[in-house]
C-alpha cells in the first residue's frame, strides 16, 4: 500500500472517533456545563487524556518500531516476538508504580495542573476524586498503544487505527445513560464518566489483544530483563514519548495559567477538542504510516526517499492545516454556539469558547509541522535535539500565554499556546535543514503557495457570507447552516487548490497506488 493511501487509511480511522468524541463533549457541555464541576472534570482529564492523545497518535511507535524492526531484520521473527513481550511486561510494571504513586499523591497531581486551584478547596477535591477514578486508564491504554505500535511495525494499520474507537464509544454509552438522569449533581456526573473513561483504556486492550492473538511468532509475557533492545528502547522511548507529548504539554501549561481565571479551563478545554480535529489526524497518519516508512529508508541507506517522505507529508499536512485553521478561526463563534450552546453551556460560554478556539488555530499548521520533523529525529535516533526544541516550545507558550492575558483574556492564552508550537516546529525546521536531514525542495514550496492562496480565497468567501447571512444558532436549522458554510468554503478551496495546482492527478492518482 503506497505511503499516501496508507496515511489516509490512518487518518479517515482517527477521523472517525471524532464525531463521537465531539458528541461526546457536547453531552458532556449540556450537562456540566462550564462551571466548578466541569472545569474539576476538565483539569482532573487532562492527563489520562494527554496520555491517551499522545499513545493513540504513535507516541509509543517513535521508541518501539525502529528497534523492533531492526531485531527482527537481524534476528527474525521470534527475537523480535520476544523483544515485544519483554517490553510490554516492562511497561505493564512501570505503568502500575506511577498509578500508585499518583493515586496516592492525587491532590498534589491537581495542583501542579492548575495551581489557581488552591484557593478553591471543593473544586480541588472533585479534581482529585475524579482524578483517583480515571488514572486505570493509563494502564490499559499505554498497553493498549504498545500493542498498536506491535501492529504498525509490522504494517497491520487498519486494526491499531480502529481500535481507539472503542474509548469514545464507551464514554459516549455512558454519557447516554448519564443524560438519562438529569436529577444527579454535576458532580456525580463527573464522578461516573471518569470511571467509565477508566473502562474504556481495557475495552481498547482487549480489542488490540484478539487481534494479536493468531500472529505467526505468539506474543507472550516475559519476565522483563534489560537487554540491550530493552535499554535501547527505554532511552529512545522516554524522550520520544516525551517530545510527541509536547503539543498537549503546551496546552497544560496554557491550563495552568487558565485555572486562574473562572470558566477559561472549560472554554479552552472545549475549544481544543475542536482544534484537535485535523492535528490528530495528521498525527496519527505520520506516526503511525511514515515514521516507519522513514525507518526503512534509513536503514536501506536511502537519504532521498527519507526526505523526499518528509517534503510530501508537509505538502499533505499544508494542505489540511492552511484552510482549517481558517475556516475553524472565521467561523469560531458559530462552531462554538453550534456545539455547545444547550443545557449548562450559556451565552457567555460560547464566546470564551470562541476566542479561545480562534487563539489555538493559529498554531495548527505549526502542530502538524512539528509532528513531521519530529519524525525524523525520532528515524535518525536524535532524540535530544528534538527534546530541547519541544522544551523551547513549552517555555515560549508560558511566556507568551502570560503576556497576552492581561490584554486579550482567553484569547490571549490560547494565542500564546500558538506560539509555542511555531517555536517548537521554527527550531525543529532549522536544525534538520543545518545538518541536512531536510532540504525541501521546489516542488514543496509550490504546493505551500498554493495552499496559501487557495486558503486565503475561501477565507475572503467565507467573511463575505458571515456578513450577509443569519448566525447558526444551536438548533438544527443552525447546524444545517454551519454545514453549508463548511461545505461551501470546502469545495472552493478544492476547486482553487485544484486550479493553483497544489493539488495534481498525480496525487489522486497515488491514493489508488499500491506498493
Amino acid at each position: 500500500m503506497s505511503l499516501l493511501r496508507s496515511s489516509l487509511l490512518v487518518g479517515t480511522a482517527g477521523l472517525l472517533s471524532r464525531p463521537l468524541g465531539f458528541l461526546r463533549d457536547v453531552l458532556i457541555a449540556a450537562a456540566l456545563g462550564a462551571g466548578p464541576a466541569a472545569d474539576a472534570f476538565v483539569i482532573a482529564s487532562r492527563l489520562p487524556d494527554l496520555v491517551r492523545k499522545v499513545l493513540n497518535e504513535g507516541g509509543l511507535n517513535a521508541g518501539f518500531v525502529p528497534p523492533y524492526t531492526r531485531v527482527q531484520a537481524e534476528r527474525g521473527p521470534e527475537a523480535a516476538a520476544r523483544f515485544a513481550g519483554e517490553a510490554l511486561s516492562g511497561l505493564a510494571l512501570l505503568l502500575l508504580a506511577i498509578l500508585a504513586i499518583a493515586e496516592l499523591a492525587a491532590g498534589a497531581v491537581v495542583l501542579t495542573l492548575a495551581s489557581g486551584y488552591a484557593e478553591k478547596p471543593e473544586t480541588l477535591k472533585l479534581a482529585s476524586d475524579c482524578l483517583r477514578l480515571l488514572l486505570p486508564f493509563v494502564l490499559g491504554a499505554g498497553l493498549a498503544a504498545l500493542l498498536g505500535a506491535l501492529l504498525n511495525a509490522e504494517r497491520r494499520f487498519a486494526m491499531a487505527a480502529l481500535a481507539p474507537l472503542s474509548v469514545n464509544l464507551v464514554a459516549l454509552g455512558a454519557m447516554l445513560v448519564l443524560w438519562r438522569r438529569p436529577e444527579l449533581p454535576r458532580e456525580s456526573v463527573a464522578l461516573w464518566l471518569s470511571a467509565a473513561i477508566a473502562a474504556s483504556g481495557f475495552v481498547q486492550l482487549a480489542v488490540l489483544a484478539a487481534a494479536l492473538a493468531f500472529r505467526p511468532a505468539p506474543l507472550a509475557l516475559v519476565r522483563p530483563r534489560l537487554s540491550p533492545e530493552i535499554k535501547r528502547l527505554i532511552a529512545i522511548g522516554l524522550p520520544a514519548f516525551a517530545i510527541s507529548a509536547s503539543g498537549p504539554l503546551i496546552f497544560l501549561a496554557a491550563l495552568q495559567i487558565a485555572s486562574f481565571t473562572p470558566a477559561a479551563v472549560s472554554w479552552l478545554y472545549y475549544a481544543e477538542r475542536v482544534a484537535s480535529l485535523p492535528v490528530s489526524f495528521v498525527g496519527a497518519a505520520v506516526s503511525a504510516v511514515v515514521l516507519p516508512t522513514m525507518a526503512a529508508q534509513l536503514s536501506a541507506g536511502d537519504h532521498t526517499a527519507f526526505v523526499g517522505a518528509q517534503n510530501r507529508a508537509l505538502e499533505a499536512a499544508a494542505l489540511l492545516s492552511f484552510p482549517a485553521a481558517a475556516a475553524l478561526a472565521i467561523l469560531a463563534e458559530p462552531i462554538a454556539r453550534v456545539l455547545f450552546e444547550r443545557g449548562a453551556f450559556t451565552g457567555d460560554d460560547t464566546r470564551g469558547t470562541a476566542a479561545a478556539l480562534a487563539g489555538l488555530a493559529a498554531g495548527m499548521p505549526f502542530a502538524m509541522a512539528a509532528r513531521i520533523f519530529s519524525q525524523a529525529f525520532f528515524a535518525q535516533d536524535r532524540i535530544r535535539t528534538a527534546l530541547l526544541a519541544a522544551a523551547a516550545g513549552i517555555v515560549v507558550a508560558i511566556l507568551a500565554a502570560l503576556a497576552l492575558r492581561g490584554p486579550l483574556g482567553v484569547l490571549g492564552i490560547g494565542l500564546g499556546a500558538s506560539a509555542g508550537l511555531a517555536a517548537q516546529a521554527v527550531a525543529l525546521g532549522i536544525v534538520l535543514r543545518a545538518t541536512g536531514g531536510w532540504r525541501p525542495d521546489a516542488r514543496l514550496w509550490r504546493r505551500i503557495a498554493g495552499a496559501a492562496a487557495a486558503t486565503a480565497i475561501m477565507s475572503a468567501a467565507l467573511s463575505a457570507l458571515g456578513r450577509l447571512g443569519d448566525r447558526p444558532d444551536g438548533s438544527a436549522a443552525g447546524a444545517a447552516s454551519l454545514a453549508l458554510f463548511c461545505l461551501a468554503g470546502f469545495a472552493l478551496y478544492a476547486a482553487a487548490a485544484w486550479l493553483l495546482r497544489a493539488v495534481t492527478a498525480e496525487d489522486l492518482a497515488a491514493l489508488r497506488a499500491r506498493s
